[in-house]
């Protein structure tokens, strides 16, 4: 803009205040907003502006300044302008901003398709949740169009889907996955079933959370009677097979649906007390001392391991990594380059009673005593970390994941530690004996013990120092005869083994409400005789 055509136009300007003041011969200044509009908007009224008498002849000097402006560049307008909000006072920038707000605002969703770019507005609204979706669908018919047209609720469910484990499960369980993770290509509902389905997901979800809450579950129950002896010292699960080391030597698989006994497996001569499978392999451990690993789908033996001096109490095994402990109150790190091919790395040493139970990820190994302690190793280098110390007596059990470490002892408590600086965070009490399997996710946590119980503690609430201890247990259940030795659960059930001899599942899920009382449901029973 020329210096001298932009002080013309501020000249101009200041010249009507001025002749304001002369006509009225008042002392008042009177100040003139000035209006102005972009090249590509009409000349005509601003709409919105305040109605109000004209001063002097302030309707042709605004004729004039319009003209000008529009003859000039839009950087020199812009200058300009800036120029004049400079001189103006806090009233006047407030009313400008009020202005200009609407006519900054855009509704992309409904522009978006208008270029052709769909999928854009599409991408954009999938981010949004359940309430904010619904609210979406009430801003105008076009949002409403993209939210259908783009499948966006069946988008949310398989977000949820990929995302959080109780959804992953229902989704398989109602046999609704069939529906998701499909292409446009191929045939799927309209996006309204997705819609009615969502509401119903939610529904499922409040219920299995009532349920175990208040116990309510559907029972069944295997009855494995061996001649000789009695009880089931370890289990594993899948949707298909439950996996069971008992005390009569042998290793049962049982179908998870019919409750049938599949396979037997035998070779170790003493008692199963410990294992782990996964699409390949089990590996057992014993009190005969050897661990074996066996081929998970002919049940044959591939392997035997001869290490441990006593009884091979707990192992793990993930990623080529293995660890074993055993009443010889040593920890064995194995790498498992195969099946067929497993070396010891490293003896570790430290603990001064039998080692009932070990855990680790990438970085440490934890294991757990009769002696009263919980040691930390690094995994990497297997050295010493700390000592966790606070039970009064044995440990039994414990489960380790990110920084949590969960154990239980013959004291009859369970301690929940960090790892990181040893400190005990909580100690829960309920047990009347000791507390022999425990097991915890993001939500609960899990224990059996000798006292024949099983109970679910609320995690979070465990967590938090300022929860009361009288609302930490959510509920007790009591249907074993005998000791609880070992148990897994996940979102919709608990599978436990006892001393008892039998496995039982409880269902969360699949309850029937029909003249039940609370926290009871009538059980089915597969008994199993050995020949």
């Amino acid at each position: 803009m020329e210096p001298e055509m932009e002080d013309k136009t501020i000249e101009l300007m200041n010249i009507s205040v001025m002749d304001s003041q002369t006509a009225d011969r008042s002392p008042k200044i009177t100040v003139i907003k000035p209006t102005f509009i972009c090249p590509q908007v009409s000349n005509g009224p601003l709409t919105g502006s305040r109605k109000r008498p004209s001063e002097g002849n302030y309707e042709k000097e605004k004729d004039v300044c319009i003209q000008l402006f529009d003859q000039w560049s839009e950087a020199d307008q812009v200058e300009f302008v800036e120029h004049l909000i400079s001189r103006m006072c806090h009233y006047q920038h407030g009313h400008i901003n009020s202005y200009l707000k609407p006519m900054l605002q855009r509704d992309f969703i409904t522009a978006l398709p208008a270029q052709g770019l769909d999928h854009i507005a599409e991408n954009i609204l999938s981010f949004l949740d359940a309430r904010s979706l619904c609210s979406a669908e009430l801003v105008c018919k076009e949002w409403q169009r993209v939210i259908s047209e783009g499948m966006l609720w069946k988008k949310l469910i398989e977000r949820m889907v990929r995302t959080d484990p109780l959804w992953k499960g229902l989704s398989e369980r109602h046999q609704w996955e069939k529906y998701l993770f499909k292409n446009r290509t191929t045939e799927v509902p309209p996006n309204s079933y997705y819609r009615s389905l969502y509401p119903k997901i939610i529904q499922d979800i409040e219920t299995i959370e009532a349920n175990w809450r208040c116990g309510r579950h559907n029972l069944q129950r295997i009855q494995c009677r061996s001649e000789n002896s009695k009880g089931v010292y370890c289990l594993q699960y899948d949707d298909e097979k439950i996996i069971s080391g008992l005390r009569d030597n042998s290793i049962k698989i049982w179908d998870k649906q019919t409750l049938e006994c599949l396979k037997i497996l035998t070779g170790h001569t003493g008692s199963v007390l410990c294992l782990q499978y996964d699409e390949r392999v089990i590996v057992t451990g014993s009190s005969d001392s050897t661990v074996r690993v066996w081929d998970v789908t002919s049940g044959e033996v591939l392997n035997t391991l001869i290490h441990h001096n006593e009884a091979v109490l707990h192992l793990r095994f993930c990623n080529g990594l293995m660890v074993t402990c055993s009443k010889d109150r040593s920890i064995a790190v194995w790498d498992m380059a195969s099946p067929t091919d497993i070396s010891l790395r490293r003896v570790l040493v430290g603990h001064r009673a039998a080692v009932n139970v070990v855990d680790f990820d990438d970085k440490y190994i934890v294991s757990a005593s009769g002696d009263r302690t919980i040691k930390v190793w690094s995994t990497s280098t297997c050295e010493f970390v700390r000592t966790l110390n606070g039970h009064k007596r044995g440990i039994a059990c414990l489960q380790y994941r990110d920084r949590l470490v969960v154990s239980g002892s013959s004291d009859n408590t369970i301690r929940l530690w960090d790892i990181e600086c040893g400190a005990c965070l909580r100690v829960l009490e309920g047990h009347e004996e000791l507390v022999r399997c425990i097991r915890f996710d993001n939500k609960r946590i899990v224990s059996g013990a000798y006292d024949g119980k099983i109970k679910v503690w609320d995690l979070q609430a465990a967590l938090d120092p300022r929860a009361p201890a009288s609302t930490l247990c959510l509920r007790t259940l009591v249907e074993h005869s005998g000791r609880v030795f070992r148990l897994q659960f996940d979102e919709f059930q608990i599978i436990s083994s006892s001393h008892d001899d039998t496995i039982l599942i409880w269902d969360f899920l699949n309850v029937s409400t029909n003249g039940q009382t609370e926290g009871r449901s009538p059980s089915r029973t597969y008994t199993y005789i050995s020949r």
